[in-house]
């Protein structure tokens, strides 16, 4: 039970909850109109401190908390760096002979449900002092915290003992080493979380690589170095006591404190706009935000891709100094002799960092600049650079300018660094990180840092040329063949590696100029072979690789590839088999590098499957289509002859299916269309047959059934609410007028599921969904998903007429969505229109779908049903 003290002081607290309630709210209201009047991110830190600190004093006391327990803000609080909707972080310091008190903590747990009420966000801990002691030295995170401490109210005499307490934890340098090492290892593991990379499309502000994380990582090492920073020192001192000690120059310091301003006022107006601790930029504030810092769209560039392009300029400039001064820092605390091995003329390894013999290096011999990622790729016992070589190489990094580039010497380095055969993607990614990537190719440093809205890349544009061109190096590692075999095999008898780098790297590098990036590309890869004395036909190689880099993934996700013409098509487009193979490991590792998951096996199916039949067809080029059916009909011919089926059964149903049958199916879906289907020639019911996919992913199925006009809607309003998304799917009528549709389905959920049950439920459930006797349901409506509500692309609906024949392609390129292929099919119904085959191709949230289709009974499209077709398929999607 309560005494009557803590009664009494329950009853006047509880009388001023309002007041205190009231007072909060109204001090942060004014502390965001005096932000948005005047954004200061030190100002807004002093005014929410003060409110904070104003409101836990009037508190405490009227709790009448012992006078000698310590209220001690901690953390980001303590730090006085408290942002709109950040926890309030707090230590409650009690003598070891009040631990077990039962009035203090009745008081304190009265404390802190009252701070919950009046709408404070608190993280709290009741420690004495040998519990800190002994939690700090447990944990690296709680050491950190208790660092970073500020007294509020209550014993001051015990506080300056607790301080006296932490400090002493750093007298000792093997604890000094043990806390930066601890303190690396944790960066590395937070970096990891985003991939280690500052260029994802949703970045989180504080803890992403290049964070204000990683300038606070740089003040906790500075405290725990004892470079004489005051308690009292705000972060932004660090910088200029870093001046003072040699360590960054003025003009970084300002660079510093400019990029640190920048992160510190977009996670305050994040907050703002959220309402709530938000660090993410997610896509559903970056317009806002954008409008609030007074973007507008241009012609070329969304107000929200510059606003991005801004936060990745300072991200980038935050993780280079912090690598620089971490490794500066660990370079003055080390009490081990450092092992310097001399490399060549220019160059020395210290330890397991490479450095310049003599600090002018670089400025007396630019090509040094190039020299030394070369180095890094031929001694991979070098893991990097020292501190003083970085530091020189991004004060010298506009040097690389013109006269550097047409330097003879500095071309054939650059050559020589990607044509090494370990190390090309360190090297490339360090050059990019510390900036001579882009002045080196001064394309590429155009699109550094830009946003791709696509719906399917998940990175920007400079962070998605690196990864593909990673993807390209695994296809060289002779330990990660398993992962994709053919594409190991292929690379491994690829004579010109560099090739594949260069077109990797100029493949995306003309996006957001307008116009055709890979036209643009072309031109700008074909200049710079020819200007690095790559032969004539080396250069025509990689400009054309640039040019055609979508082709292979267009043609294997949008045409039919059991057609014979198709192929033909695309072998005449590659023209030989150098070409086809580093045009197949250029698309994999790019579909690859788009986002983790926009490829699977369906996608690795296809384009192996186009590889190997254009790579047949190169070889065979007379009579490729009839040859391709012999082989087929033979083929299916010997698989059906082992079930002990007649060859008069199944070229019966061939005869009945039609010539065309033939072309639209290979061996494989032959056999198993005949197996199944001769008997039921001129059923009157619905056949319905699933298997899982033979070729990778996913379930194929099989209908088989008298025509009808709402089929494919139907079938897609089935999927759709199973959640099962179609990949492919092919439509055929035969002679006969029989509907023989094949599809390839895919999970969306990524549920585990017992595929027994689920193959036999789709063969009787979807037969009965067939029945026209039942209603044709509505297309499912579902919730979009947030990149498609904030960052929607334009939707494209192209209808172009066939050559050959009375059909069109109907190409559509919209945002995806449940129930959108469902609509689609609905809206071809409404306009009979018939479809003969589709191609779906989903990227992320982009759906990219082509269809055959014509009139009724395969008749030509007139004008005016093409023209309302496309406008009712616009107001659809």
């Amino acid at each position: 039970m309560l005494s009557d003290d803590l009664i009494t002081i329950k009853s006047t607290v509880n009388e001023n909850v309002a007041k205190w309630r009231q007072h909060l709210k109204e001090g942060f209201t004014l502390i965001k109109v005096n932000f948005l009047k005047k954004p200061s991110s030190a100002l807004l830190f002093k005014q929410h401190c003060k409110l904070i600190d104003g409101l836990l004093a009037e508190i405490w006391s009227h709790l009448e908390i012992n006078h000698q327990c310590s209220l001690i803000a901690v953390g980001g609080y303590g730090r006085g760096e408290l942002y709109p909707y950040s926890d309030i972080d707090l230590l409650i310091l009690i003598p070891e002979n009040f631990a077990n008190d039962t009035i203090i903590n009745s008081k304190i747990e009265m404390l802190i449900g009252l701070l919950w009420d009046i709408g404070l966000n608190v993280g709290h801990s009741v420690r004495t002092l040998p519990e800190c002691v002994v939690e700090a030295k447990a944990d690296i995170t709680v050491q950190t915290n208790l660092m970073e401490s500020r007294f509020l109210h209550g014993e001051m005499q015990l506080y300056q003992t607790f301080l006296k307490e932490i400090d002493s934890m750093f007298a000792d340098s093997e604890n000094v080493v043990k806390f930066y090492n601890s303190k690396l290892k944790e960066q590395i593991n937070r970096h990891a979380k985003f991939n280690d990379t500052a260029y994802n499309l949703e970045p989180n502000i504080k803890e992403s690589p290049g964070g204000l994380r990683d300038l606070h990582m740089i003040f906790w090492v500075m405290q725990s170095l004892n470079m004489h920073i005051s308690r009292q020192a705000t972060i932004n001192k660090a910088w200029s006591l870093l001046t003072q000690q040699n360590l960054i120059s003025s003009h970084e310091a300002r660079q510093i404190l400019k990029h640190q301003k920048n992160l510190q006022l977009l996670r305050i107006r994040l907050h703002f706009i959220s309402n709530r601790r938000e660090d993410r930029l997610l896509f559903d504030f970056q317009n806002e935000l954008a409008d609030s810092l007074g973007y507008v769209n241009s012609v070329r560039k969304r107000a929200s891709e510059q606003l991005m392009q801004s936060y990745y300029r300072s991200v980038k400039f935050v993780r280079l100094m912090n690598e620089i001064l971490l490794k500066s820092f660990q370079k003055n605390q080390s009490t081990n002799s450092l092992i310097i091995k001399p490399i060549n003329d220019n160059f020395e390894a210290h330890g397991p960092l490479l450095d310049a013999k003599t600090a002018g290096l670089l400025q007396q011999q630019p090509s040094a600049i190039l020299e030394a990622f070369l180095l890094l790729e031929q001694h991979p016992e070098l893991t990097g650079m020292t501190a003083n070589l970085l530091r020189n190489l991004t004060r010298v990094k506009k040097l690389v300018n013109r006269d550097f580039r047409a330097n003879q010497q500095n071309k054939l380095l650059f050559i020589e660094i990607l044509s090494q055969t370990n190390g090309i993607n360190h090297a490339l990614r360090a050059m990019n990180q510390y900036g001579i990537l882009g002045y080196y190719i001064p394309a590429f440093g155009k699109i550094i840092g830009q946003m791709q809205h696509d719906l399917f890349h998940v990175y920007t544009v400079d962070e998605h040329i690196l990864n593909v061109l990673a993807n390209l190096r695994r296809f060289s590692k002779p330990e990660l063949k398993h992962e994709f075999p053919l594409c190991s095999q292929l690379f491994a008898e690829f004579n010109a590696p560099h090739l594949l780098y260069l077109a990797a790297l100029f493949h995306d590098i003309a996006k957001g100029r307008g116009g055709d990036h890979s036209k643009l590309g072309e031109v700008d890869a074909l200049r710079f072979c020819k200007a690095h004395g790559l032969s004539k036909s080396d250069s025509a190689l990689v400009a054309w690789l640039v040019l055609a880099h979508l082709q292979m993934s267009s043609t294997a996700q949008k045409s039919d590839l059991s057609d014979p013409a198709v192929i033909e098509s695309f072998s005449a487009f590659v023209q030989n088999e150098r070409r086809l193979t580093a045009l197949y490991l250029l698309t994999v590792a790019d579909i690859r590098g788009t986002s983790p998951l926009v490829w699977n096996a369906w996608k690795a199916r296809l384009l192996e499957s186009l590889f190997n039949a254009t790579k047949h067809a190169l070889a065979n080029k007379i009579l490729y289509a009839e040859q391709a059916i012999a082989v087929r009909k033979l083929e299916a011919s010997d698989k059906l002859n082992k079930f002990g089926l007649s060859a008069y059964s199944y070229e019966h149903l061939w005869t009945n299916f039609g010539s065309n049958y033939l072309v639209r199916y290979e061996s494989d879906e032959i056999a198993w269309h005949s197996r199944l289907l001769t008997p039921h020639l001129n059923t009157d019911n619905h056949i319905v047959r699933s298997r899982l996919s033979p070729s990778g992913d996913g379930i194929q199925v099989m209908i088989y059934s008298k025509d009808q006009n709402d089929l494919f809607a139907r079938i897609c309003n089935f999927f759709d609410n199973m959640g099962y998304g179609i990949v492919e799917a092919k439509i055929y009528t035969t002679d006969h007028a029989y509907a023989l549709d094949t599809f390839i389905i895919l999970d969306q959920s990524g549920k585990s599921v017992s595929y027994t049950g689920l193959l036999k439920f789709i063969e009787v459930e979807l037969a009965k969904k067939l029945d026209e006797k039942i209603s044709l349901e509505a297309p499912l409506k579902g919730r979009i998903s947030r990149q498609v509500k904030y960052m929607p692309i334009k939707a494209q609906v192209s209808i172009t007429e066939e050559i050959d024949h009375n059909n069109h392609k109907l190409e559509i390129i919209a945002n995806d969505r449940p129930g959108l292929l469902a609509a689609i099919a609905h809206k071809l119904l409404s306009q009979e229109i018939e479809l003969h085959n589709a191609k779906i191709n989903t990227l992320g949230n982009r759906a990219e779908d082509t269809f055959l289709i014509s009139a009724r009974k395969g008749k030509k499209l007139s004008l005016a049903k093409i023209e309302a077709l496309h406008d009712m398929l616009v107001a659809e999607i």
